[in-house]
């Protein structure tokens, strides 16, 4: 996470396609990697056939970006630019 400070990124995590969790750094809570793995897999149901999609949840003070890759999910957590 050297850094990663700098773009805002608060933590990762890193899942495989059982939601097992891979690897957790900063803000990111393992108990999560479930979560983010089903998440990541519902969502690319929705266009079967097409590429995995990057999902993007958002709140006031928080946002996680989570993308499904060769059967592994990332989920990175930001805090939201300031202008």
């Amino acid at each position: 996470m050297e850094g990663a400070h700098s773009t805002g990124v608060s933590g990762v995590l890193c899942a495989d396609h059982k939601g097992l969790c891979l690897g957790v750094r900063g803000k990111a809570s393992n108990a999560s990697s479930g979560t983010v793995a089903a998440l990541a897999e519902r969502v690319a149901m929705l266009e079967p056939g097409s590429l995995d999609p990057v999902i993007l949840l958002e709140s006031d003070n928080s946002q996680c970006l989570i993308h499904r890759n060769s059967g592994i999910t990332l989920a990175v957590y930001k805090s939201p630019e300031t202008s």
